[in-house]
């Protein structure tokens, strides 16, 4: 089949219909933004650490919107806002589900492409034109958006009402309206796959975890996405068409604006909905990548399968019946407020089933300790430790206090950002062989991965005290408080751990384009592997196989299994301790 398949350069490389290609843009696309989004984050910390001190790195950065080197209030909101956004849908959304989808989907199922070459090459290439808007915004006149990620009307609603709610806020919604085009295409063209192109003997109870996980996010997607289309739709009705979708009785310097009978509330309830399950949109495909990758560097079957699919449908579900635990302060009636956090601790089950279920498959395990394998650790240890903060602020009682804090921050940026980028992470040293055909370098991963992790923890665990002692999130500076007085030596450290880790991201950055022209070869199946990834040729062809598909005979976590069951010293099955889930059953082996 790939030898009758002739390509040019720009149909292998630029408008490509290959699954494995469309996987490597998004994740250079992703990288990218990755990159721009810490460096505002690195910014934007310099400010809060050493509020009013002018730094030349601002001035060289910000040009315009900085005096003598100082950061301007606008900026600092700009910066907050395009890195939330940046971070939370071009990284951890289409980065990560776009990367890896992509690959394993068609790979792990046995299929020669995904349903649709087509639509898949389109949906990459919304996300690009999306990510180009979004960073062309941030070279406006008056800025980029700044109403925070979320851009909560009124001020996204009415052009005159900072700077950052003019052009900038535009290019927001506009780059956020194409990006949901190409998550809806990308997710329909991942369910179709799925249920439709498993090769022979691959029934729904043999797909690996990471199948299951990025089958489940895509369903979450077409479902809450285009919630979020809507709300983007009505907000910009209300800037450029005199609707009240989300206005009312509004007033700005002593003039009456003619908006009534519209809302706010409306506009969170509507991004909510998409919000919340967004959280499990960035965090089921991490945790799925990182299932496949313990179970294989443990050399041991994943511990409750079964229970850890039940539980991706049952996170899956109830994440689109908890978005209110972000509207406690509201004006919320009181019992909606407790059913809302009936079920948002309600979550808290599945969850820990699956971290659990991760520590059991560790526990004896014979462990690689790759890389890979001490990212998906890593996940673990972030996963548990943020979603206790989270049995707080799902709290209606305890929310109270602490909402718009820098406990919220810490808590969601642990669970959902650092966890998920650390599954990125996981899924790139794991992975990166299929892709590229070579190994990255072990030692400098060890690096990145200890310096990443420390510096994590650095910032965001004293972070949760500060928001307990009520340090508001997104001021520009706490100067003109003194009760906070005492807790600037706090930022100056959480500042320094930032900058240690968004620095130690170089060592990433390095090994990854380096790895990938001057790396070691890789072997068929590097880190003997039972998926059927691995039974593909090093280098890439047209079709995935040469021949015919592969045929699965079993379920994908058949490790380190005996001859004898009840002996742990006899003979490895099949005299290796992984079987290929292409391999026979032999007579008298229990079918799975």
């Amino acid at each position: 089949m790939s030898e009758n398949h002739k390509e040019t350069f720009v149909t292998k490389y630029i408008f490509t219909q290959d699954h494995k290609m469309i996987s490597k843009q998004f994740l250079v696309t992703g990288i990218f933004m990755g990159v721009i989004a810490v460096l505002m984050s690195m910014l934007f910390r310099l400010q809060l650490a050493w509020p009013d001190t002018s730094f030349s790195i601002i001035e060289a950065f910000l040009g315009p919107h900085q005096t003598d080197g100082v950061m301007s209030p606008d900026i600092y909101l700009a910066l907050v806002t395009i890195h939330g956004t940046i971070m939370v849908f071009f990284v951890l959304t289409a980065g990560l589900s776009g990367t890896f989808s992509n690959l394993l989907i068609p790979l792990q199922i046995g299929a020669r492409d995904m349903a649709s070459g087509f639509m898949n090459m389109i949906s990459y290439w919304l996300f690009f034109l999306s990510s180009i808007i979004m960073v062309f915004s941030l070279f406006l006149e008056a800025g980029p958006a700044s109403a925070g990620w979320t851009v909560y009307p009124p001020l996204s609603a009415l052009p005159q009402a900072i700077p950052g709610s003019g052009a900038g806020m535009t290019f927001w919604l506009v780059s956020m309206a194409i990006f949901v085009a190409s998550s809806l295409i990308g997710a329909l063209n991942y369910i179709v796959t799925v249920f439709n192109l498993r090769t022979k003997g691959m029934k729904m109870t043999r797909l690996p975890l990471t199948i299951w996980a990025f089958f489940i996010t895509a369903i979450i997607g077409v479902v809450s996405f285009p919630v979020l289309l809507s709300a983007a739709l009505l907000l910009l009705f209300d800037r450029s068409f005199g609707t009240s979708f989300y206005l009312s009785d509004i007033f700005i310097s002593g003039e009456v604006l003619h908006y009534q009978g519209g809302s706010p509330v409306l506009y969170e309830h509507l991004f909510w909905f998409l919000g919340h399950p967004e959280v499990y949109i960035v965090l089921l495909p991490a945790l799925g990548i990182t299932s496949e990758i313990i179970s294989t560097n443990s050399r041991k079957p994943i511990f409750g399968y079964r229970a850890m699919v039940m539980s991706i449908m049952a996170i899956a579900f109830l994440s689109t019946i908890v978005w209110g635990h972000h509207m406690f302060i509201s004006g919320m009636n009181p019992f909606l407020g407790s059913v809302f956090t009936f079920t948002t601790l309600l979550i808290a089950i599945p969850s820990a089933v699956k971290a659990f279920n991760y520590v059991t498959t560790l526990w004896k395990g014979n462990l690689q300790l790759n890389p890979a394998m001490l990212f998906s650790i890593g996940l673990v240890s972030t996963f548990v430790t943020g979603g206790l903060t989270g049995l707080v602020l799902g709290d209606s009682a305890l929310d109270i206090a602490i909402h718009d804090t820098y406990f919220v921050v810490a808590h969601f940026h642990l669970v959902m950002g650092i966890s998920a980028i650390f599954g990125m992470y996981a899924g790139i040293y794991h992975w990166f062989p299929k892709m590229y055909g070579r190994m990255m370098n072990k030692t400098l991963g060890y690096w990145h991965f200890w310096i990443t992790i420390v510096t994590a923890y650095g910032v965001f665990w004293p972070m949760h005290f500060i928001g307990l002692a009520g340090l508001p999130r997104r001021y520009y500076s706490n100067t003109a408080f003194p009760m906070f007085d005492d807790l600037a030596d706090v930022n100056v450290v959480i500042t320094i751990f930032a900058l240690v880790g968004g620095s130690a991201q170089i060592i990433f950055l390095a090994n990854f384009f380096i790895s990938m022209y001057r790396g070691e070869k890789a072997t068929q199946n590097p880190w003997r592997s039972n998926t059927l990834e691995w039974t593909t040729p090093v280098e890439h062809i047209h079709g995935n196989w040469p021949g015919r598909l592969p045929e699965v005979h079993r379920w994908p976590y058949d490790y380190s299994k005996r001859v004898d069951a009840d002996d742990d010293d006899s003979d490895y099955l099949h005299g290796e301790d992984f079987v290929s889930q292409t391999t026979p059953l032999l007579e008298g082996e229990e079918q799975s």
